[in-house]
């Protein structure tokens, strides 16, 4: 018993420094994860692709977002548990405290945390979107092949994924990753289950172990503040936890947009996580068999404070003009050098082998650049390496499509170019799925009913209009084509 309570205090094996958050604490189970080379990896893919030729300080990794990431999941967990002891009365010293449970959950949603994006490929969420890769990955040959290697029974294979996907997401490979870094001698010592891992992560069908949902039992009067435990808790918790990892207000949120501000000198609104998360609880409403986050309405304002500083960093940072114009150039000379027999049979298989996937870096494509640039000087890959920006010749904003093409002929006519001559970019802004009908976070008030002992949850578009003013949009940037 008194291990879990050093755990839980955070008496911990190793420490790294982190600019953003400073001491981030590791159990040695975690410790064996980061040294796996798939986690190893991550150190060579920038968290923003090139987004530092605009904003030169943002040159942090994937590797160092990830294990923020972390440390932000165990703070939001250890702040729901803080936040359920305090609403039911119960102290530290009770009996009835399952910290075994507790300890079991906090751990678990780490892993989920640290290994949420260790699927990452080149450049990030760039990589598939160049047409060659989009193709390699728009069908389920990959995904086969590459479980086809796996240490995975059918029983479980099922449990992951009960059919295979038609086309795979970076999130695919996550799970992949995960699955063989937790199956692996480096991390064998490691107490979790690598399929209640992948339960909390997205893409999965959520599907645990026997021992998840016996600390499911343990754990549901704590979290829900009954003795009546309904049919299968452990679904509940699978979803209350994955909102930990991939939600609205998720650790993985939280950490890039305060890592991707600090790293760009950017300060454009901000929020203050501490707030947020101090008026954050778990709600559970048996009448209507609905568990999710809870805000208190004190904690609104922080919440609010979060999806505007999203929206703006989406619309003055990712959204960047100079930016998203690299971005285009980046895909044009991943096309270029992939079209090179050699380059692209060396990334399918990287596609469709775990092994090969560790040396699939943003390294790997600078390298294909720099020697086609050498071949051919007027190529795309020469423009990278020179850092040769296109030229931006309007943006659109807009909530409805927008014609791309009759922007091209106007803008051509305009600048005395070709229509073929105009390239278009977009971006799908997407701001917020706060709206009326939006069920994972509902607000927390006191009963209006006084013979009521249990809070009332309400949508929180019944109780702020805020969130309706942030409408997805696309942002569309138009360039000369070099």
């Amino acid at each position: 018993m008194d291990k879990f309570l050093y755990d839980l205090l955070g008496v911990r094996d190793r420490l790294i420094m982190d600019p953003v958050h400073g001491a981030i604490t590791l159990f040695e189970h975690e410790v064996r994860v980061i040294d796996h080379p798939l986690f190893q990896r991550l150190r060579h893919i920038c968290q923003n692709d090139i987004l530092s030729l605009v904003f030169p300080g943002a040159t942090h990794s994937r590797f160092l977002h990830s294990i923020g990431v972390m440390h932000v999941g165990h703070k939001m967990f250890r702040g729901l548990m803080e936040s359920c002891m305090r609403r039911h009365r119960i102290t530290q010293a009770s009996s009835s405290l399952p910290l075994a449970s507790i300890d079991f959950f906090n751990k678990l949603t780490r892993l989920a945390c640290l290994l949420h994006d260790c699927g990452h490929s080149s450049f990030s969420h760039q990589f598939s979107k160049v047409p060659s890769i989009a193709a390699m990955l728009g069908t389920s040959e990959p995904f086969q092949r590459l479980w086809a290697q796996a240490n995975i029974s059918d029983k479980d294979m099922t449990a992951l994924y009960p059919a295979p996907p038609d086309k795979l997401e970076h999130e695919h490979y996550s799970v992949r990753c995960a699955w063989e870094i937790l199956h692996s001698q480096n991390a064998e010592k490691s107490p979790f289950s690598a399929l209640d891992v992948s339960a909390l992560m997205e893409t999965t069908a959520g599907a645990v172990t026997p021992e998840f949902a016996r600390h499911a039992e343990l754990i549901w009067p704590l979290l829900s503040g009954s003795t009546e435990t309904p049919e299968q808790p452990e679904r509940h918790i699978v979803r209350l936890l994955r909102l930990i990892v991939s939600g609205e207000i998720d650790a993985d949120r939280a950490d890039y947009m305060l890592r991707d501000g600090f790293h760009s000198s950017v300060t454009i609104g901000g929020f203050n996580l501490d707030h947020l998360l101090k008026n954050l609880h778990v709600g559970w409403d048996p009448e209507s068999n609905w568990m999710g986050l809870a805000i208190t309405p004190k904690g609104l304002g922080a919440l609010e404070d979060f999806v505007y500083s999203r929206h703006q960093m989406y619309r003055k940072v990712y959204g960047h003009k100079t930016s998203i114009g690299f971005d285009w150039l980046l895909r044009q000379a991943m096309e270029e050098v992939i079209g090179q027999p050699d380059v692209g049979e060396y990334v399918r298989s990287c596609l469709t082998d775990i092994n090969e996937f560790c040396y699939l870096t943003d390294n790997y494509f600078w390298e294909q650049f720099r020697l086609l640039a050498r071949k051919q000087p007027k190529s795309y890959s020469q423009m990278m390496i020179n850092r040769v920006r296109p030229h931006h010749l309007h943006t659109q904003e807009s909530t409805e499509t927008i014609d791309q093409e009759s922007i091209k002929i106007m803008l051509a006519e305009r600048h005395d170019l070709k229509p073929e001559q105009v390239v278009c970019c977009a971006l799908k802004a997407r701001f917020s799925k706060i709206k009326g009908a939006y069920e994972d976070i509902k607000v927390m008030q006191k009963p209006s009913d006084p013979e009521r002992t249990r809070p009332q949850y309400v949508r929180i578009g019944e109780v702020s209009n805020f969130f309706h003013k942030f409408e997805d949009e696309t942002i569309a940037h138009f360039y000369r084509k070099p």
